[in-house]
Formats: structure tokens, sequence, C-alpha cells
């Protein structure tokens, strides 16, 4: 029988002092092959935890395999993975929320030390760095774009992340609470990582064993168009976190362009008292304003992201510790 949100939002929402209410989010489209063990598998890690399978427009029979092994289903109708993970992390309350793909691909075992180890070193995230079990697991491009799109990140937020786009995270209700989610598909992981680096919140990377899809089972990952989504949503980060950076390049870009060009011209002056090159000084004269214009908006947009990121941080400091290991009796 599926539950309804004020159902399940009332059974999760009282917490005992000695056991943290635990819940397991697995966002699904067409994973009928691999969902059913998913459950089951995180079912055996941590029984104490309610598996919810949010079905996002499947059209094979992944919600009866899923309600079938044990999940409670909800579905979302707006595609794509952010949409589902937004959906669940506003609609469950829990101390512990498990997030993982329903592909089979990560070990369900290491549930249970992932969740202590939050617990006991007080973490906000703790993520799977997936180490590959075999040479089939990733596909062609798969693993350079992670690498390249977790190195930029790695370089502009001072980290050191290895695996950002990992599927496999265990969150404290603190972080997904004051997370304000706004991607609406693959693009989630960039931004649970880069969030969580924006506030310095205490995080953790674990290395687990990555396998390959079951027979049956096809990855959703467009690798090169969803790879340019997550490149242009890391730009876009970085202009909005990062802009004193990001408009500090493209000043420098204009300055030095407007100097080249500058350079003839008030070397001809100078020696004849005449500019024969008007348009290039128009030119030059122009990128040079807009340089400093840049140069501008980067110095004030700055401003308001450190007073944005301040309220953020505060916003995130007066939600309470759902539950805290050193105070249970």
């Amino acid at each position: 029988m599926e539950v309804s949100a004020n159902d399940s939002r009332d059974m999760l929402d009282s917490p005992s002092p000695a056991r943290p209410v635990i819940a397991v989010h697995i966002p699904c489209h067409n994973e009928e092959a691999a969902i059913a063990k998913v459950v089951r598998d995180f079912c055996s890690a941590l029984p104490e935890a309610t598996i919810f399978v949010y079905d996002n427009n499947s059209t094979d029979a992944t919600v009866t395999e899923a309600r079938r092994a044990g999940a409670v289903v909800r579905r979302e109708p707006l595609r794509g993975k952010g949409n589902v993970v937004r959906r669940m992390f506003a609609d469950i309350e829990a101390d512990v929320y498990v997030l993982v793909d329903g592909d089979d691909t990560y070990d369900a075992s290491a549930a249970r030390r992932l969740v202590e180890r939050l617990l006991t070193d007080s973490l906000d995230m703790i993520q799977a760095a997936r180490i590959p079990l075999s040479d089939n697991v990733y596909r062609l491009g798969h693993r350079f774009g992670n690498n390249l799109l977790t190195g930029i990140v790695r370089y502009i937020f001072g980290s050191n992340v290895v695996d950002m786009l990992t599927g496999y995270r265990v969150m404290s209700w603190r972080f997904v609470k004051s997370f304000p989610l706004i991607s609406s598909g693959f693009e989630i992981e960039t931004e649970l990582a880069i969030h969580a680096l924006q506030l310095r919140l205490p995080c953790s990377e674990v290395p687990l064993g990555y396998r390959e899809r079951p027979q049956g089972s096809a990855s959703k990952l467009k690798t090169y168009s969803d790879g340019a989504r997550i490149l242009r949503f890391i730009f876009r980060l970085i202009k909005e976190e990062k802009p004193f950076q990001f408009f500090g390049t493209i000043f420098l870009l204009l300055a030095c362009t407007s100097v080249i060009l500058e350079i003839p011209v008030i070397a001809t002056y100078l020696h004849t008292g005449l500019v024969p090159r008007l348009p290039t000084a128009v030119l030059g004269t122009g990128l040079g304003l807009l340089a400093f214009l840049s140069l501008a908006c980067g110095l004030i947009l700055d401003t308001v992201t450190r007073g944005r990121v301040e309220m953020k941080r505060l916003h995130y400091l007066e939600l309470p510790l759902r539950f805290n290991p050193v105070r249970r009796p």
C-alpha cells in the first residue's frame, strides 16, 4: 500500500533519542532490472530505515518491482534527477538521508559504515568516491569528463574532492534543509558538492567499489549533452559564487587586448602627433572602458555574494542538530 506524503512525514518526524531516523532516497527512471535488488540490499544493510523510491515517469515495471521489494514508492512527474531530489528533500523528514542511484552499481552494505561515520564525526555529508571494479564500468568519456569537471571545481573552490559526480551520498538533516537546490538534471551532484564547499561544511569522502550495471539496465547519462550541461552549470556557479574571479578574468582579457591595440596608436601619436588609425584607437578605448566596467561589476557582485553566503551560513546555523550521538543516554 502506498503511503501518503503526510503519513510518511508523521512517521519520520519523531526521532528517538537513542536511534537516528534514516531515510534512503532512490531516484529512478526505467530501472526495472535493478531496483528490486537495490531496495532489498538497503533493507538488509539498514533494516531500521525507510526506503523511498521516487519514480520519474518510468515506462517499465520499476514501480511494481520497487513496491514488491518493500519500498515506499512515490512519483515525480517533472523529468530530471534534480527535480526528483528536490522533491525528496522537501517531502521527507529524517535525521540522516542516504541518496543513491537505483542502478545497483554501488555497495549497499557500506551504508551502515557511512551513516555511523556521519554521526560519530558530526559531519554534514559523506560521499562515496568510486573505485572501478572492472574496466567496463565507465562508458567512453565518462571518466575523463568526471576528472575534468572535478578538477575545475577543486581548483576554483580549493578542495580535495576526488569524485564530485558520485551518486552515493549520506547527508545530515541540517545539510538537506539548508540546501537551496535549483538544478533540474544531472547537475545535482555538482550543486551538492559546491554547496558544501561554499559554506565550508564538515564533509568527508570514502572510497568505495563501483561495479557495472546489471544486464538489461542502461545508463540515462548522456556523455556529451549532460557533460555540456554540467560544464555550463559550473561556469554559471562560478559567475554567481566567485564573481570577482569571473569578471576579473574578463577584465584581464579585455584590458590586455586594449593595450595591445593602443600601443601602436600611441607610438605613432608620440612620433608624429597624429592619430591615423582612428578606428583602432576607438576600438581600444572601448575595450578599455568595458574592461574597467567588468572589474567594477566583479567588485560589486563579490560584495553581494559574500552577503548572500553569510545569510546561507546563518540559516544553516539556525537549524538544530536533529541527532547528536554525544547526547545519547
